[in-house]
């Protein structure tokens, strides 16, 4: 089976777009058009759901194929709610000024979720929120939020962004790792550059020694062990979450999407890449197991 058809499996964005176009069209007023909207999306995303997890428990798909397959679940939800939303709110005379992006960022945006994890979405402008910029973006969240989904957002512009990013540590992690959803996509472009050259550029010492303290306060109040009765697969010591350390450190050194372009720099060996991605993968679907055991996050 092709990327293309195990992709359609899970979800078939553009037939399910043309679905809503009819929904809407046929809707007799704005709530009804909305209500149909919600779901027929719900419905869409409990369908992606079970086919990413029926896959992973055939065997059918390892612990990170299953996160990058929910990463492509929710990118599709969000593409189509993006659209509508524009339908809903179209603007007669677009300016500059109603620009508007849609960025993953996170975990969300590095292309790894777990079945019950949060989105991280950032809501990018120009300079600063209009009217129809805030309805948009209201829309897009009230549906994503009537559809169950846990969502953590925010609403900046580059400049915000860049402010933010220098101040906190968090919110800087956050953004190396943003990934563009839909809109426009220049506006994102110019983030990304102004990203690297008034954030990333000449603070590489500064971001390691930050994420090693980090890492060590984590530890610390987690057990400083990796010998523990009921080990956290996420924040623990050697857990996930110490691999996507190692990960921030060198892609913001190194500039790189993924770990063995790190080979090419001569930071990792072949092996020692190709370890990486093992050992990554044994953990992803340890994690995905716990979450579908469970029926709810847990990294336990």
């Amino acid at each position: 089976m092709s990327e293309t058809k195990r992709q359609r499996d899970i979800i078939d964005r553009a037939a399910l777009a043309e679905e809503i176009a009819v929904l809407r069209t046929e809707a007799r007023d704005d709530m009804g058009g909305r209500k149909a909207v919600l779901e027929r999306l719900r419905a869409a995303l409990e369908a992606g759901r079970d086919v990413v997890r029926r896959r992973f428990e055939d065997g059918k798909a390892s612990g990170t194929r299953a996160g990058a397959n929910l990463t492509f679940l929710f990118d599709q939800i969000i593409h189509i709610a993006h659209d509508v939303a524009a339908e809903e709110y179209p603007s007669a005379n677009p300016t500059s000024a109603d620009r508007l992006a849609i960025a993953a960022v996170g975990g969300y945006g590095r292309g790894e979720m777990a079945p019950f994890s949060d989105i991280d979405l950032l809501f990018l402008l120009p300079y600063k929120q209009t009217p129809r910029g805030e309805q948009m973006v209201e829309y897009i969240l009230y549906l994503l939020w009537d559809l169950g989904v846990k969502v953590g957002h925010s609403t900046r512009s580059t400049t915000d962004c860049v402010r933010l990013a220098k101040q906190d540590l968090t919110i800087r992690t956050a953004l190396l790792e943003a990934r563009f959803l839909r809109g426009d996509q220049a506006l994102f472009l110019e983030f990304c550059a102004a990203f690297q050259e008034r954030v990333v550029t000449g603070t590489a010492v500064e971001f390691v020694d930050g994420k090693l303290t980090e890492r060590d306060e984590r530890h610390k109040k987690l057990g400083d062990s990796r010998y523990l009765v009921e080990p956290n697969v996420k924040d623990g010591k050697g857990g996930l979450r110490d691999l996507q350390t190692l990960f921030w450190i060198a892609k913001y050194t190194y500039q790189v999407d993924n770990v063995s372009e790190l080979v090419a720099h001569d930071v990792l060996s072949d092996e020692e890449a190709r370890n990486f991605a093992k050992d990554q993968n044994f953990l992803w679907t340890v994690r995905f197991y716990l979450h579908y055991l469970a029926d709810r996050a847990e990294e336990r």
